[in-house]
C-alpha cells in the first residue's frame, strides 16, 4: 500500500447499463438490504467516507457505518461551498467531517460550515494527491469513496484506486442524461491492461463485483 496516501476503495451501486441514478427528482434505490448491511460493514472498516458535494446536494446521504461500533470520518469535496449546513451529512452521528474546498471558495466555506467540519485547502483546482496525502497525516489508512461520477473518473483516471466494488442491479435506467458510474476518460486499465477480479457474489439479486488495481501491501 502507498505510504503517502490512503488505501482507495471505491464502492458504488449501478445499473445494468452503468447509471448511479436516474433523472427523476426522486433518488433510485439500486441496493437492496443486503447490500446495505454489507456497505455498512465495509464503511466500518474503513477509516473515512468520502462523497462529493453533489452526491450531497442530490442524496442527502448520512454515511454512518450502523451499528458497528465505528465512526469513521466523514470527507466532502466542494469547487464552489455550496453545501447545505442541514444536510444529513452534518447532522447525523458524531462522526468527525472535514471538507476541501477549492482555494476561492475556502472563505465562504469556512463562514458556512463553522463549527460542523474543519474546512481545508483543497488546491486550485482540486489537488487529489495532495488531498489523499493530507488524509494520511490525519491518520486515514483506508479511505472509502462513493461518488458521485466525477469523482469516480478523477480519481481512476489519476491512478489513485487500489480496489472497486461495484453492485450491479438488475435493471436499465436507459436515460443518457442520468449520471453514469464514471465519464469519458483516459483510465491506466484499459482494453490493454486489464484489472483482477478477485470476487463476485450474489446478494438478493444483486451482483457484487470486487476487483483488485493494486494490492494492499504494494
Amino acid at each position: 500500500m502507498p505510504n503517502n496516501r490512503p488505501y482507495v476503495l471505491l464502492s458504488a451501486a449501478v445499473s445494468l447499463d452503468g447509471h448511479l441514478d436516474d433523472t427523476s427528482p426522486e433518488r433510485l434505490i439500486l441496493s437492496t438490504p443486503a447490500d446495505l448491511d454489507r456497505v455498512r460493514e465495509v464503511r466500518a472498516g474503513s477509516d473515512a467516507i468520502l462523497v462529493g458535494a453533489s452526491t450531497i446536494r442530490r442524496d442527502n446521504p448520512a454515511l454512518t457505518a450502523g451499528d458497528a461500533g465505528r465512526c469513521p470520518m466523514k470527507v466532502t469535496v466542494t469547487g464552489t461551498g455550496d453545501l447545505d449546513p442541514s444536510s444529513r451529512f452534518f447532522t447525523v452521528g458524531s462522526a468527525q467531517r472535514l471538507v476541501y474546498a477549492t482555494t476561492p471558495a475556502l472563505p465562504a466555506t469556512r463562514r458556512r460550515l463553522d463549527g460542523l467540519a474543519t474546512v481545508v485547502d483543497g488546491g486550485q483546482p482540486v489537488s487529489w494527491p495532495g488531498i489523499l496525502a493530507d488524509l494520511r497525516t490525519r491518520g486515514v489508512v483506508r479511505l472509502m469513496v462513493e461518488g458521485g461520477g466525477t469523482i469516480h473518473t478523477q480519481l481512476l483516471t489519476a491512478g489513485l484506486v487500489d480496489e472497486i466494488q461495484l453492485a450491479i442491479a438488475p435493471f436499465f435506467v436507459g436515460e443518457s442524461e442520468a449520471p453514469r458510474f464514471v465519464g469519458p476518460g483516459l483510465f491506466p486499465f484499459g482494453k490493454d491492461r486489464r484489472m483482477r477480479l478477485t470476487e463476485v457474489r450474489r446478494l438478493d439479486d444483486l451482483a457484487v463485483l470486487r476487483y483488485q488495481l493494486r494490492d494492499e501491501d504494494e
